[in-house]
């Protein structure tokens, strides 16, 4: 196999006659290797690959030279989207591959005939809009063979009406369903079982295949390979799907869902409609006993809250007594005794996280603008992780730009329970002491303190000027992100500078992306959802800026339970735990500046624990080898300086 990967990533190889631009990188190659062995070896291999090494290609040539069957896990939908309709065609014509490859997403992105079928005959739709979206998506199902909605491009990934033109594993018919023969989610399951190479991505990944929670316990078990790219995501995802959650959103939906099966198939049962208002009621009061506000909530809080506590009672009640009549109406059609099923699930789902009877889980609560979501939370993944990894022998890879902290892997493999894995790193091609300089600004405040985001403003300014825009404003909280976008405002409207400002949030992430490279001297503020997964390659960004280091919030219900269990067994939460999390983080903010061989800029770190801190070092020593100053006039004259050579 090796002397067949020099040859595929040589110079005049197939990749170098197929991909316009390529060019053969060493650290791309030797990581095609590594890969290839253990995917022979059946190993467990942990790879960073820097910023521009190629991964996507190291890890498909010898997924698909090796003859088995192998599953390619994403961090996203787009990821995923972009692997399977760019990526891997590119490189199945290049090699001239003969093998299958199937996209498989959560159900939530299939179509479902039945429920369009039965939501366009009800036609109670929540606004004009939702009943027009409704005849466009009537129109898209008679042609689309997959029926993913991504495809309907005329209606808007946001609308309302998807809900109830998809199912929820809660309100699926399985084979009960009338349309159960045309059903596009077992299309796309059979597809994914009959392919050689399936994309998945991280959530569905953990929720249909480790916890065989859907349906497709047929696919791990036929698998000889699993390859995780964005693997640094994994211990979050880990444990959200590991736990257990469920919300009032969910109530609500078995209580309209059975009201309407009641009206189709048992109109006489008079106790039905009362005891769907009930639980109804009961779910919207639930909800109503904490703020308006999306906030996260520890278990004392939630307790604390008046009301709560007799309302976690009333919903149980109320969903205890429909249950009761749901099962008398459960022979009478096949929706009714879907209903029952559901509302027993729920129920004992509902009592468990009431009676909370697992120490190992932590139980919180988290609020959105109309529902309140109960979570049961595992405070250590490493047991079950390797539970789930073990029996039949096959590779399990692990990859991303940011797993290591200071080139040590055992933070992540300790969390990820990765016991005998190999681990391996690759440093970034790209030439990052001529490409790029960190800029840590001196006499900034308290990054606590009331006045930081005017401070951080005002030392950022001079050098937005001097790169004319194309900056990326990277933010900690969305307050920080709201805060900096007033005083930007301001300051830009006092210094008669014309710069086009981006907030996250006016519009979707990808039209903000597809604007700001167009506009070409733009800054984007963003929280979150721009520190990692961002490709601006080119002009249009030359200076990335962060706010704060990014340390998650100690009053975080399921950190502040993690970092309670490491303190009681004597061990230091915040070196092992918190400061390992932020490295990581911050090599994701970090990794938007410099995305190619010719890009050139500045990361200004704000944050005056990089420097002040001894824990700092371990931060800034993780980044790329740029060249680093603590002087504004050098940041400065950065932009206006040739780049050498």
């Amino acid at each position: 196999m090796t002397a067949l990967l020099s040859e595929v990533f040589s110079a005049d190889g197939p990749l170098a006659a197929g991909v316009p631009g390529y060019r053969p990188r060493s650290q791309q190659l030797a990581m095609a290797e590594h890969i290839a062995a253990a995917i022979a070896d059946n190993r467990v291999l942990v790879a960073e690959a820097g910023t521009g090494t190629g991964k996507t290609y190291a890890y498909l040539v010898p997924a698909m030279l090796s003859g088995g069957k192998v599953i390619v896990s994403t961090g996203t939908r787009n990821l995923q989207d972009q692997l399977f309709a760019r990526d891997i065609p590119t490189i199945r014509k290049a090699l001239k591959s003969p093998i299958k490859v199937a996209l498989l997403k959560g159900r939530a992105n299939y179509l479902c005939h039945h429920h369009l079928e039965r939501s366009l005959a009800d036609g109670r739709f929540l606004s004009r809009d939702d009943a027009a979206y409704a005849q466009r998506i009537a129109r898209f199902v008679k042609k689309t063979r997959t029926g993913d909605k991504a495809d309907c491009a005329d209606v808007p990934e946001t609308a309302g009406v998807w809900a109830m033109v998809t199912s929820t594993r809660d309100n699926c018919l399985g084979q009960e369903c009338p349309q159960h023969k045309e059903c596009f989610v077992l299309a796309a399951r059979r597809d994914a079982l009959a392919a050689d190479l399936v994309v998945v991505n991280h959530h569905l990944f953990f929720a249909d295949v480790m916890l065989r929670d859907e349906g497709t316990a047929e696919l791990l078990p036929a698998c000889n390979t699993v390859i995780f790219d964005e693997a640094h995501q994994l211990p979050e995802v880990a444990s959200l799907f590991f736990g257990d959650s469920l919300s009032t959103a969910q109530l609500l939906e078995l209580a309209h869902d059975a009201h309407l099966e009641g009206v189709a198939a048992a109109r006489d049962c008079l106790d039905l409609p009362i005891a769907c208002d009930a639980l109804e009621k009961a779910a919207r009061e639930l909800r109503l006993t904490l703020p308006v506000e999306a906030a996260r909530y520890a278990l004392q809080q939630l307790e604390a809250r008046p009301g709560f506590v007799t309302g976690l009672a009333a919903a149980v009640g109320a969903l205890e007594a429909l249950a009761v009549v749901l099962e008398t109406q459960a022979q009478r059609g096949e929706g009714l005794e879907n209903c029952w099923r559901r509302g027993g699930e729920l129920l004992a789902r509902l009592q468990s996280w009431r009676d909370g009877t697992n120490t190992d889980f932590v139980r919180w609560g988290e609020t959105y603008s109309h529902s309140l979501q109960l979570n049961a939370t595992p405070l250590v993944i490493a047991e079950i992780m390797q539970k789930q990894m073990g029996g039949h022998p096959r590779a399990w890879i692990f990859t991303s730009a940011t797993l290591a902290v200071q080139e040590d892997f055992a933070h992540y493999c300790a969390e990820m329970g990765l016991v005998d894995a190999c681990s391996a790193r690759w440093e970034s091609p790209f030439d990052y002491p001529r490409q790029a300089l960190l800029y840590a600004p001196q006499n900034l405040p308290d990054p606590n303190s009331r006045d930081y985001a005017e401070a951080v403003v005002a030392a950022a300014f001079p050098l937005l000027q001097a790169s004319g825009g194309r900056a990326f404003f990277l933010c900690t909280s969305l307050r920080a992100m709201r805060r900096t976008h007033e005083l930007l405002t301001e300051q830009l409207a006092q210094a008669g500078i014309e710069l086009p400002l981006l907030l996250q949030g006016e519009r979707s992430k990808n039209e903000l992306l597809e604007r700001f490279r167009r506009l070409g001297n733009a800054i984007l503020i963003g929280s979150q959802s721009f520190w990692e997964g961002v490709d601006v390659r080119g002009k249009a960004l030359s200076l990335v800026i962060i706010d704060k280091l990014p340390f998650a919030p100690p009053d975080d219900p399921v950190l502040s339970a993690r970092i309670e269990r490491l303190k009681s067994a004597g061990r230091n939460a915040f070196m092992e735990y918190q400061l390992p999390r932020a490295v990581i983080n911050v090599k994701q903010g970090a990794g938007r500046l410099i995305r190619d061989e010719t890009d050139r800029g500045v990361l200004m770190i704000c944050d005056p624990r990089l420097t002040g801190k001894p824990y700092g070092k371990r931060i800034w020593r993780s980044l790329p080898p740029m060249k680093r100053t603590r002087e504004l006039a050098e940041a400065v004259a950065f932009f206006s300086a040739a780049p050498a050579g």
